[in-house]
């Protein structure tokens, strides 16, 4: 049988899809053929449901779920509402997270745990919610989205810095534990014009320094959704514990 990147007859969840690189995820995974949940924040509503409306339009199934990565029982309920509504989940995107720009000296406990608790413990969450149903059917793919920034670390970014490092050494340990049934990839995007990138969360000189890379430009959130459906495609089939990083040359690995 060809290779393909259709995904007819998946189920996907998508957390953190409301917006950005969720949002553009989870479209992209509906045009492919999937079936989709998109997570979302209560405040985020709105957005959730007009994702869903694009999703419906390609044809196939969405749902909007609220909840917080970072709380076990939303997690719980997210991952039972999504399997009740489209089926057994085939992929799961962890996508979720948050940003904060802090002098390391100036950053709470309260600002750690919160990056922390959404970037890295919501991973974590979500894949010990997913994992065990994907492991009695025999298969499965994860993709997780980190940051260049795992790499390169960031004055000033701490937290975000050790979390997406963290998501990277968490994908490589599951993409050995649960192969060769279980894919567990991750992305690692570069600059990347989404809400994150903005001045509610970003400096303006920070943000002008996103765009000294190679490229020139930052990235669309659409060119971070192609990696996210080749991951979850059987052109993937060999793609086991790797990092993908569409960061137009900030980082050369």
């Amino acid at each position: 049988m060809p290779l393909t990147l259709q995904l007819a007859n998946k189920t996907a969840l998508v957390t953190g899809g409301a917006t950005g690189i969720g949002r553009a995820t989870a479209l992209a995974l509906a045009a492919a053929g999937a079936r989709v949940a998109v997570n979302h924040l209560p405040a985020d509503a709105a957005k959730a449901d007009a994702v869903v409306t694009s999703i419906r339009a390609t044809g196939t199934l969405g749902l909007a779920i609220a909840g917080s990565v970072a709380d076990a029982r939303d997690v719980a309920s997210i991952v039972r509402a999504t399997e009740v509504a489209l089926g057994p989940i085939d992929i799961l995107v962890n996508n979720a997270g948050v940003i904060q720009e802090k002098p390391f000296l100036e950053t709470s406990e309260g600002d750690w745990d919160f990056v922390v608790g959404v970037d890295l413990k919501g991973v974590f969450l979500c894949c010990r919610a997913v994992l065990p149903g994907m492991v009695e059917r025999g298969r499965g793919c994860v993709i997780n989205v980190a940051s260049e920034l795992g790499y390169l670390g960031r004055a000033q970014y701490a937290p975000y810095c050790a979390a997406k490092a963290g998501v990277i050494g968490l994908t490589r340990s599951l993409a050995r534990e649960f192969a060769p049934a279980i894919r567990v990839n991750a992305i690692a995007p570069g600059p990347i014009d989404t809400p994150m990138l903005s001045l509610e969360h970003m400096s303006a000189a920070m943000i002008e320094k996103e765009k000294d890379i190679p490229a020139r430009r930052v990235g669309t959130p659409d060119e971070i959704a192609g990696t996210a459906v080749f991951l979850a495609s059987d052109l993937a089939s060999f793609y086991y514990g790797q990092v993908l990083s569409p960061n137009g040359g900030a980082l050369m690995a």
